[in-house]
């Protein structure tokens, strides 16, 4: 197969996976990972959309803004908790 024939089909792959990982990481615990996922793969598929059209472009976007949510809300909740457990550690709380 041509080369930048499957590059394409690899970064619309990539874009779909990203939106179900981005998707995946707006779960509660477990989803921390998989928008860390969505982020890194986001990323290699925007590199390769400078050199074609990228059809599910939208769904990359949309992956990689439920992967931010996910990421910036749940990286806040674990942070809380992990502080509240420090401070009734410590006898503060």
């Amino acid at each position: 197969m041509n080369d930048r024939v499957s590059d394409k089909i690899q970064m619309l792959k990539s874009s779909m996976r990203c939106f179900i990982y981005g998707l995946l990481g707006l779960l509660p615990v477990f989803g921390l990972p998989f928008a860390l996922a969505a982020l890194f793969i986001s990323g290699r598929v925007r590199v390769k959309e400078k050199l074609f059209w990228n059809a599910a472009r939208p769904y990359r976007l949309w992956g990689m803004v439920c992967a931010s949510i996910g990421l910036i809300f749940w990286s806040g909740i674990y942070i809380f908790i992990i502080a509240r457990v420090f401070m009734i550690a410590q006898g503060l709380g």
